[in-house]
Parts: structure tokens; sequence; C-alpha cells
């Protein structure tokens, strides 16, 4: 009967400890969770920097829509990252997209951006 009340005894002093374990290991797991939505994040930007340079491209590579290739790559992004989008045009018809990459850590305000280059041959008018 002893063994007993101290198996007993003994158990209801690790009561919480699990708890306790899991609040120290909290910490960890929201740091592991904040840096894959941050990848996530980075790799989305990067997605959306290519869809703009190619769209930009293709309008400025068109005679008639020359001019407007800014916003139509602007146009081709989501709106919470075309705001911030910088788009240039060089050479025969080269767009390239700079998207600033947005942070979701809290401190880490500078995530740096992703450019993307895009060349399309220019329109030829049938002569």
């Amino acid at each position: 009967m002893r063994r007993l009340l101290r198996r007993i005894g003994g158990r209801e002093r690790d009561r919480g400890a699990a708890i306790l374990e899991f609040a120290g290991f909290l910490p960890v797991l929201l740091l592991v969770a904040m840096a894959c939505i941050q990848l996530g994040i980075v790799g989305y930007a990067a997605s959306q920097a290519g869809t703009a340079a190619r769209a930009a491209a293709r309008t400025e590579a068109q005679e008639e829509l020359r001019g407007q290739g800014t916003a139509t790559g602007k146009a081709a992004m989501s709106d919470w990252l075309a705001d911030e989008t910088e788009i240039s045009f060089s050479g025969n018809v080269t767009a390239t997209a700079r998207v600033p990459i947005p942070s979701v850590v809290p401190g880490i305000e500078d995530f740096g951006t992703v450019d993307r280059s895009v060349t399309m041959p220019p329109d030829q008018e049938d002569r």
C-alpha cells in the first residue's frame, strides 16, 4: 500500500511540468513559424517582380502602347506590393521591376528588394 501512495504522490509533484516545458519552447516555435512566413513572402515578392517586368516589357514592346509599361506592370501585380514597386526601362525593350520585400518580423524592417528584368523584342512594322 505504501508503494502505491508514493507513486501517486510522485505523479502529483510532476503535475504541470509539461505545460511549463511547452511554454518555454513556444517562443522558438513562433520564431520558426515567422521565419517560414517571411521566406514565403520573399518568394512571392520575387514572383510578383517577374510578373510586373514581363507585363511591362510586353506592353513597351508594342509601338502603339509605348509609354504605358509602368502602369501595366503594376496592374499585373498584387495591389499591396504594387504601390512600392519601381519599374524602369532600358535598351531596346528591357523592363526591370524592383519590389521591396515586406517584413513580418518585428524589429527588422528592411529585407531589401527583389529585382527582375525581362527583355522583349520590339514590334516590327510590315514594310
